[in-house]
C-alpha cells in the first residue's frame, strides 16, 4: 500500500485478547498502517513492554446481572463507555477497526457502527464470545482461527473468513533447537495465567513428587505468582526435583527449546503457540471459562492428535499415570510432534493482508 491507513485495534482485558492484538498491531505497523490500540485497565497491565505501540485506555465493564441495581449501573457505564468511544473515534478517525473480543472491545465497535466505520471482529476460540456475538450483525467480516467455530447464526456465515491464529511470528517460524541431552530427565513446562499459575503451583508439585518417588526423572520449568516463589522453591529443593521458576515471560519461545512437554490451560492462543512450536502439551481447561470454551478448545486439539487433555478435577488421578507412560514410552510425544508438524499458522498474516485490501477498497 502506498497510502498510510489508520487502523484501530480494540482488545479485551485478558492475555488471550491482548497478545493477538499486539501481534496484529506489530504486523500492520510494519506494513504502512498507522496503528492505535485501545484497552481497559485490565488489558493495560500486559502492555508495559510494548513501548512502540500507541496505546489508549478506555473505560469498560461487563454486564452485571447480580441484582437490578448492578444491572442498571452496568448499562449506565456501558453507555458512558460508548460515548467516550464515540469521541475517541471522532478525534482519531480510523479507516478500519479490529475488535479482538472481550468486553473492552465492545464500546469501540458499537461506536464504529454509529459512525459507519468499517470494523472486523476476530474470534480465536471454537465458540464465539459474548461481546463478539452481539456485534455479528454489524461487523464487516468475522476473522476466525477455525472454520468449526460455533455460535454464528446461519444468515451471517458468509461473513466468516478463516485466517488462522494471530500469534507471534517468532513462534510461527520457530525452529526448535536440538539440545545435547546429558540426562534422561523429562523436562516439563508449566504455563498459565494468574489463576492457573496459582492453582498449578498448589497442585502440580505434589504430583511431581509422587512421580519422582515412582522413579521418574524430572526437570520442571514453572510459571507461578511472585507470592509463591519461596514456598515453591523450598518444596522443590526439599524433594530434590530439578527446577526453574519464573513469574512472567514475554519470551516463552526461549523455554520451548528446553522442554519435552508442557502443561497448560486451554486458551486458544497458547494452544496455537505450543502447536506451532511443536511442543507436545497436556491441556487442563479452566472449569469456569465462559461457555466452557476452554474445554472445547482442548477437545478440538486432542481430537486432532495435537495434544493430551486432563480435566482439573482428574489431575491427581490421571497426571501421574500419563507422566509415567510418557517417561517409559518416547513414542507418545513423538507421535504428537509428528502431528503438530503438519499444522502451521504461517499464512495468517498473508491472509489478513489479502482480506484487508478487499475490505478497505470496497465501497460503502
Amino acid at each position: 500500500m502506498t497510502k498510510t491507513i489508520k487502523a484501530l485495534i480494540a482488545v479485551g482485558g485478558t492475555g488471550g485478547h491482548v497478545f493477538p492484538g499486539c501481534n496484529l498491531a506489530d504486523h500492520l505497523s510494519k506494513n504502512n498502517y498507522d496503528v492505535v490500540l485501545t484497552t481497559d485497565n485490565r488489558g493495560f497491565r500486559y502492555l508495559e513492554k510494548f513501548k512502540n505501540l500507541k496505546i489508549f485506555k478506555l473505560p469498560s465493564a461487563p454486564i452485571n446481572t447480580k441484582n437490578i441495581l448492578t444491572l442498571f449501573f452496568s448499562f449506565f457505564f456501558i453507555l458512558y463507555s460508548i460515548l467516550r468511544s464515540l469521541l475517541f473515534l471522532l478525534f482519531n478517525k480510523p479507516s478500519i477497526i479490529f475488535g479482538m473480543g472481550g468486553y473492552a472491545s465492545f464500546p469501540i465497535c458499537v461506536a464504529a457502527t454509529i459512525l459507519r466505520i468499517k470494523f472486523i471482529i476476530y474470534e480465536n476460540n471454537l465458540i464465539v464470545g459474548k461481546a463478539n456475538k452481539y456485534l455479528i450483525p454489524f461487523t464487516e467480516k468475522i476473522f476466525v482461527s477455525f472454520k468449526e467455530l460455533e455460535g454464528i447464526p446461519q444468515k451471517y456465515t458468509k461473513k466468516i473468513i478463516e485466517i488462522g491464529n494471530i500469534i507471534n511470528k517468532e513462534i510461527i517460524f520457530h525452529q526448535k533447537e536440538k539440545f545435547q541431552k546429558d540426562d534422561k530427565k523429562l523436562k516439563i513446562l508449566i504455563l498459565g495465567g494468574s489463576q492457573a499459575a496459582k492453582i498449578f503451583a498448589e497442585t502440580l508439585p505434589k504430583i511431581f513428587r509422587d512421580c519422582v518417588n515412582q522413579g521418574v526423572l524430572l526437570k520442571v520449568y514453572q510459571h507461578c505468582l511472585p507470592s509463591q516463589n519461596h514456598k515453591l522453591m523450598m518444596f522443590y529443593k526439599e524433594t530434590q526435583i530439578d527446577f526453574e521458576i519464573f513469574n512472567f515471560s514475554y519470551k516463552l519461545v526461549d523455554y520451548f527449546s528446553k522442554v519435552d512437554l508442557a502443561i497448560t490451560r486451554s486458551g486458544s492462543s497458547m494452544l496455537a503457540e505450543l502447536t506451532n512450536a511443536k511442543v507436545p502439551f497436556i491441556s487442563v481447561p479452566l472449569p469456569t471459562s465462559a461457555d466452557n470454551h476452554q474445554y472445547k478448545n482442548a477437545i478440538y486439539s486432542h481430537k486432532k492428535n495435537l495434544s493430551l487433555i486432563i480435566e482439573e478435577k482428574d489431575l491427581n488421578d490421571k497426571l501421574p499415570k500419563i507422566i509415567g507412560e510418557i517417561s517409559n514410552d518416547s513414542n507418545i510425544l513423538k507421535d504428537i510432534k509428528r502431528n503438530q508438524s503438519q499444522y502451521s499458522d504461517k499464512n495468517v498474516y498473508e491472509n489478513i493482508d489479502q482480506e484487508l485490501i478487499k475490505i478497505i477498497n470496497e465501497k460503502n
